[in-house]
């Protein structure tokens, strides 16, 4: 029955895509319009770094209450060649701090993070998240070892919580303590987290190692649930690579990389490598799934997903650091109206497009892994007809 039902999920799934493809088709032939948002990349945002900083990964990006943009990086990432202030007294450049605030404009107004006393610093950072009460939360994927399903065990198996100061506030796990997916007390290559301000809840995407979405509580840090694909219980067995001639597989593959929850109290999850979304209700109940760029492999295709700010959430944007761009989906029915981005170095161009985020104005913002290594702003123009599926580099359009 799983196989049948699996099965129908991807002919739905296709049928999607198909539709999509033939109504932006019909719209460039005077058929049906299709309207989705428009964006311009700002290749002056941010302004310059202070201090001769440079940042590495950039692999975390959040929007708190002010509009305020925080990411984290890996300063461990950047080149030695790039670091001359550390290695040779010279004047350019050094490692910026992990965490960095930036106010509207682009400029830093805040920045901490590192090893300290009480908690254990990740080895790999990895997603940031400002709540609703404005702390900061962070994962990491840092391994140290192998295993036969992972090329990482994964160091990392904690979850740590500040203020927007930089001041420790708790810690769920601890390094090198996960028993895997159905261990309550640790994480294993934490990739997002998302804190419910209806419940108080952390919804975290677990991950890297493990294969689930677990929730706690974002005061007491204790576990309330968790579950793997279709809300059913995870299960760590190898699933050998992914071939998307397959049925659906029954289980998320590592990484479970993102987590967000819609006004409607839907919960959204990036089974990254799988190149499809889940989505369900926050007991975990199963509600539907969708493929994007289904012969996708390597990274996969689904990275991180954030949604319009229009009241009812009608678009969805997801990063798609494979492909190098950003999608534009029609929330309701998960639909392909168009993309933007391609790969490259210049504004508009992605190199490991990574997180994403929007601000209370419904702008974008963009973090690249990989050498990559930076965040980008791109500008919301409304919205508009879809002329072509992908658009190419948001550049902003000439006037006059």
């Amino acid at each position: 029955m799983k196989r049948y039902l699996y099965a129908g999920a991807t002919l739905v799934s296709l049928g999607i895509l198909l539709g999509v493809e033939s109504k932006v088709q019909s719209a460039t032939n005077g058929g049906p319009t299709v309207m989705a948002p428009r964006f311009e990349v700002d290749p002056f945002w941010p302004k310059p770094l202070p201090n001769h900083w440079r940042i590495g990964m950039t692999i975390g990006v959040s929007i708190d209450s002010q509009d305020h943009v925080w990411i984290v990086h890996r300063g461990k990432s950047i080149l030695a060649g790039e670091l001359h202030g550390d290695a040779n007294q010279a004047e350019c450049c050094f490692k910026a701090p992990p965490v960095i605030e930036f106010d509207k404009d682009g400029n830093v107004i805040g920045h901490w993070g590192g090893p300290g006393q009480g908690y254990d610093w990740p080895a790999n950072e990895h997603g940031i998240t400002v709540d609703y009460k404005g702390n900061v939360w962070l994962g990491g994927n840092g391994g140290a070892g192998t295993d036969p399903e992972h090329p990482q065990t994964f160091r990392d198996n904690q979850i740590l919580k500040f203020t927007g100061d930089g001041k420790f506030i708790g810690q769920i796990g601890k390094p090198e303590q996960s028993k895997g997916s159905n261990d309550t007390e640790n994480v294993k290559g934490a990739a997002q987290i998302f804190v419910d301000p209806k419940t108080n809840e952390a919804y975290v995407a677990d991950g890297y190692g493990n294969h689930r979405l677990i929730v706690f509580d974002a005061d007491t840090l204790k576990v309330k649930r968790y579950w793997g694909a279709y809300g059913k219980k995870p299960d760590d067995a190898p699933i050998g690579k992914y071939n998307p001639d397959d049925p659906p597989r029954p289980q998320f593959a590592n990484p479970v990389h993102c987590v967000n929850i819609s006004v409607d109290n839907l919960v959204y999850v990036c089974d990254r490598e799988n190149d499809r979304v889940q989505v369900f209700h926050p007991d975990g109940t199963f509600v539907k799934e969708y493929y994007y760029a289904k012969k996708t492999l390597g990274s996969g295709s689904t990275w991180e997903i954030a949604f319009s700010k229009d009241p009812q959430q009608k678009y969805i944007y997801m990063t798609d650091g494979e492909n190098e761009k950003v999608n534009i989906l029609d929330r309701q029915s998960m639909e392909l109206l168009t993309t933007f981005g391609d790969g490259g170095r210049v504004a508009g161009e992605f190199y490991g497009v990574h997180s994403i985020a929007v601000d209370s104005k419904g702008n974008i913002y963009t973090t690249e892994t990989y050498q990559g290594m930076r965040i980008q702003k791109f500008i919301y123009k409304g919205i508009g007809p879809v002329t072509k599926k992908d658009q190419g580099p948001a550049w902003p359009v000439k006037k006059g």
